[in-house]
């Protein structure tokens, strides 16, 4: 059977790219070049707060609350505080240099070019819907490879809206020329990704590789392996 009308939607991070042990592997490098490990007492230590910080500030960017400016440098600002590191000029610098030194990490999930390949001799169509930045998506994509797999990229900052909005999805599906009852769209985030996909009329296939949430959803998979199955059969109906 051929797929050659078929779509699928990708998030990037969290999904394709492995965005924490990438994040923590460009946060470690930083905080070693600006000798901060031991003021924040050990890696660890800073990590914990600076993903709780990180995570409350990319909510409120993705509700328009706030801006890709502030967030930059807020998350270092804030995580920095509790340790009482309040250096304004450093606070600059790592914001610079996580912008700079994050995207260059090249790690992906398990199976993940092998998969896109097969997706792709199946005759799927494959796109990109991600709430990261402009400027560092596509370097990531192309530092890892993941470039020549996809025809349409959609960051929501170029259209002024953000996962789950309906219209970041629609504006993908129109970009792509794909209709949502023949479109998958495949993520991480249950919220944005998948209840936001099925509301703009798609199919959806949630990936939880940890099996962390509770939540019930019948198309779940915990390996990217798993989808060009699971997609066959969403769309074949």
């Amino acid at each position: 059977m051929s797929f050659s009308n078929k779509h699928l939607f990708f998030d990037l991070d969290r999904t394709l790219w492995d965005f924490d042990s990438n994040s923590k592997f460009a946060l470690r490098y930083i905080l070693e070049q600006e000798k901060l490990l031991e003021k924040c007492l050990g890696f660890d230590s800073f990590y914990k707060v600076y993903h709780q910080k990180n995570a409350l500030l990319w909510k409120k960017y993705g509700r328009g609350k706030l801006t890709k400016d502030v967030l930059r440098y807020e998350r270092f600002r804030s995580a920095l505080k509790v340790f009482n590191v309040v250096n304004e000029e450093q606070i600059l610098r790592i914001g610079d240099a996580y912008v700079e030194i994050s995207p260059k990490q090249k790690l992906l999930f398990p199976n993940a070019l092998n998969v896109l390949a097969d997706l792709k001799s199946m005759g799927f169509n494959l796109h990109i819907i991600t709430n990261g930045f402009v400027e560092v998506q596509f370097e990531k994509m192309e530092n890892a490879g993941l470039s020549p797999f996809f025809d349409v990229v959609v960051c929501s900052e170029h259209i002024g809206f953000s996962k789950p909005h309906p219209n970041i999805f629609k504006h993908a599906l129109k970009e792509a020329n794909a209709e949502a009852c023949n479109s998958v769209m495949i993520g991480d985030d249950y919220r944005a990704d998948i209840s936001g996909a099925i509301n703009a009329g798609m199919h959806a296939l949630w990936f939880e590789p940890n099996e962390n949430n509770t939540l019930k959803f019948e198309n779940r998979i915990t390996d990217l392996n798993e989808i060009p199955q699971k997609a066959a059969q969403l769309l074949s109906a």
